[in-house]
């Protein structure tokens, strides 16, 4: 099944907050010169223009990166924030206009250095034909492709450092449990791996499958924070939060997000709220 395209949610809260946590596993990462490969197991379009009749159609942006920008200079004092939206201003065809929602490959390729490469997979046929239009640098490859077996073939890689995004649709239930095995398997090739896995929190409870399987997966330091806009109703079939897992995760990377939060729920409604906390490990 490839019915998914993330053009419909751009911009919405679970990229702000995925998107965040990933700018703050690179900018930490970018602290030492020595090379890095990244891989983004799902990469999308890479860019998406906000006024798109997709993005438009939703426009899931105004609760997410939108009240963000708005309230920018106001939130100037946080510093892992202030950083987040100085780059995506950067990445805006007019600096002060909020016109783009930047995708995963645009925040991996934008900070890329010349001794760094990135590899882009993209499996749904769309998607990727609106990626191979993207300018996104010399040392990027994209591949119309499944991203978790590509990962898996190319590991272990001749860079010193290594890290991943995996953030399927996870259109089928059987997904959850195919990321806990590339998981494993990727681990066992790469220890040293940071990896960050986003899942979304839906009413049915399916997430558990992949937290439940990484927490018997033997994996020793996971990290998992939690983006929650409401508490999830009876009622209600949508996402009502968001996950991300980051195995092997920087130093101080709990501690920045929390911060950066704490900044961020206010903005995005009443109800919402941040939780971070050691799913493995410390």
């Amino acid at each position: 099944m490839l019915s998914y395209q993330h053009a419909y949610h751009a911009g919405n809260f679970a990229d702000v907050h995925k998107h965040l946590t990933l700018f703050a596993v690179i900018d930490h990462l970018l602290r030492k010169p020595a090379p890095i490969t990244y891989f983004d197991s799902h990469a999308g379009r890479g860019r998406y223009p906000l006024m798109a009749p997709e993005t438009r159609r939703l426009g899931e942006y105004r609760q997410g990166v939108a009240p963000l920008w708005q309230a920018r200079d106001a939130l100037a004092q946080e510093p892992l924030l202030s950083a987040w939206l100085t780059a995506l201003a950067a990445m805006q065809p007019d600096a002060g206009t909020l016109s783009h929602y930047p995708g995963s490959p645009a925040w991996l390729s934008h900070r890329l250095r010349d001794q760094d490469r990135l590899w882009l997979f993209e499996l749904h046929p769309g998607e990727h034909g609106h990626l191979a239009e993207q300018r996104l640098g010399d040392n990027v490859t994209w591949l119309h492709a499944d991203g978790l077996q590509g990962l898996l073939d190319r590991l272990p890689v001749v860079t010193p450092r290594l890290c991943v995004l995996i953030d399927p649709s996870y259109e089928r239930k059987a997904e959850y449990r195919e990321v806990v095995e590339t998981l494993n398997a990727a681990m066992g090739k790469a220890r040293h791996a940071v990896m960050l896995v986003w899942y979304p929190l839906l009413p049915s409870g399916r997430h558990r499958d992949l937290l439940d399987g990484v927490r018997e997966s033997g994996l020793r330091k996971v990290w998992r924070s939690e983006l929650t806009l409401h508490a999830p109703g009876e009622a209600s079939h949508g996402m009502y939060g968001s996950g991300v897992l980051v195995i092997n995760p920087p130093w101080g990377l709990d501690e920045r997000l929390a911060g950066a939060m704490a900044a961020v729920t206010p903005r995005l409604g009443p109800e919402a709220s941040y939780r971070g906390n050691w799913w493995v490990g410390e």
